[in-house]
């Protein structure tokens, strides 16, 4: 079996979406659909711990692993998700490269980290698989920081250079703002960051990652060098479903 890195650091192209209403069953359904991951989004998601565990749990039983987005790049978070059994975190605002690190270093374990170590949750199997699990760890979990700013672009090639960050994930609507030109993601200027975090991550050997506004955006990202795509999320998807669904109703009434 391919973990979800390995896959990832090969190239291939990956599509993923969004679990934002804390739900498990959403996780489920993104699973039965066939996406290769599950971005669970613990950042502007309204899941909390609780609700985590579930969805955590069904990820681990289908073929769509759960990468999970922080809050924020505290290692306190790192641990807790982790031994969840995530496989992956993704770190919101990353700027430099020392805060990069700083991310590479909470996900793993000593030498190469400080995450903390126990055997008892479930990542490992509750104690029964500790062993294998903490000797593969550091090579198996995957490292993904979101490039949302103008700083963050300009030190993308540092930041790509950061031994255990695995992706450069830009999150369009926040760099488009930290430009000054809100969703203007065809503007030139825009196109040319999106250009210069690929050529970071081509020079590294790291994955360039993106949220994709709409579908219409998916094939020319994928063309510059995008590679780990979130396509979409289980809150606007189903309220867009719904709108529609109503409109369409709306016009039997007369």
């Amino acid at each position: 079996m391919k973990f979800l890195r390995e896959r990832v650091l090969k190239g291939e192209t990956m599509f993923g979406v969004a679990a934002q209403l804390g739900s498990a069953l959403t996780v489920e359904m993104i699973g039965r659909a066939g996406f290769d991951w599950t971005w669970i989004d613990c950042e502007h998601g309204s899941g909390d711990y609780s609700e985590l565990i579930h969805q955590i749990q069904v990820a681990r039983l289908g073929d769509s692993p759960a990468v999970v987005r922080i809050a924020w790049n505290e290692p306190t978070r790192f641990k807790r998700v982790l031994d969840l059994g995530a496989a992956g975190i993704m770190v919101p605002y990353v700027n430099t490269a020392a805060e990069a690190h700083q991310a590479a270093q909470s996900m793993r374990y000593q030498p190469e980290g400080i995450r903390g170590v126990a055997g008892s949750p479930p990542a490992c199997g509750f104690g029964q698989g500790f062993d294998d699990y903490y000797a593969k760890a550091n090579d198996n979990l995957l490292t993904v920081v979101q490039i949302e700013t103008v700083e963050g672009v300009k030190n993308a090639d540092e930041i790509a250079a950061v031994p255990g960050v695995d992706v450069l994930f830009v999150g369009p609507m926040d760099l488009s703002i930290n430009m000054g030109m809100p969703r203007q993601f065809k503007d030139a200027a825009f196109e040319a960051n999106l250009e210069r975090v690929v050529a970071a991550c081509r020079k590294h050997g790291k994955a360039a990652g993106i949220l994709t506004p709409t579908l219409d955006y998916l094939a020319p990202w994928k063309a510059k060098g995008y590679s780990f795509f979130v396509v979409g999320s289980d809150s606007t998807n189903l309220a867009k479903l719904l709108v529609d669904l109503h409109a369409k109703c709306a016009e039997l009434k007369g």
